[in-house]
């Protein structure tokens, strides 16, 4: 083979080899993603009192018997193809007490203590339900954000992530322009409270790795 006819094999040969180890380290570096985004904070889902394998679907958090409204929030949490439940995936949950605020009543250290101490962790049954029992959030003194409560997702073999926040239907804060910014992480998170004999029921289901980011395709 003549000399001119090398050049254009090797340099074939060259781009080839770039383009393989770009699309190798293109993978890699999906790999070494975290599901949803940086999560600051979300880690302390990892710090639960229960151990993951015994932990149960329903959960009551530590201000379900103090003064205010009683809520009892509902629903199933559905795999990425969004109707097949979901077992053991854990949600951990926690918001501001009656007056507002994430009160360390424990003095708890570092993200635990700045969560507060109305918190909880469940994990959901071979039907992919659970539920929690808590008071309404009250919400940031002095400021006009929505009542709402954070929740957690930490599903077996998938590093943790946030999705959308519980907020609440008729919240004179949660206005037309709140609404549009909620980006559905999970699946809507506006929930429709409605009273029964002085308690507020509220359902919300949640789908894994909707609108999450780095969320792993077909799983």
């Amino acid at each position: 083979m003549k000399p001119s006819f090398l050049l254009p094999c090797l340099a074939v040969f060259l781009l080839g080899c770039v383009q393989s180890n770009l699309q190798n380290n293109n993978l890699n570096q999906r790999k070494n993603e975290k599901i949803g985004g940086p999560c600051e904070g979300c880690d302390v889902v990892m710090k639960s009192p229960v151990p993951f394998n015994r932990l149960g679907w329903v959960d009551t958090l530590p201000d379900w018997n103090e003064k205010g409204q009683k809520l009892i929030v509902s629903g199933t949490v559905y795999k990425s193809d969004g109707k097949t439940p979901a077992k053991d995936v854990v949600l951990y949950v926690y918001h501001t007490d009656q007056s507002g605020r994430y009160t360390n009543k424990y003095n708890e250290e570092g993200w635990a203590g700045r969560n507060g101490y109305v918190k909880g962790w469940l994990k959901t049954n071979d039907k992919g339900q659970y539920k929690f029992y808590t008071l309404k959030p009250a919400p940031y003194p002095g400021a006009s954000i929505p009542a709402h409560i954070h929740p957690i997702v930490k599903e077996p073999g998938k590093t943790e992530y946030y999705i959308d926040e519980y907020l609440f239907e008729g919240d004179p804060f949660l206005t037309t322009a709140e609404k549009t910014r909620q980006e559905g992480r999970g699946g809507g998170g506006i929930v429709v409270p409605k009273e029964r004999n002085g308690i507020l029921y509220a359902e919300r289901n949640i789908y894994l790795g909707r609108n999450i980011p780095n969320y792993p395709s077909g799983k």
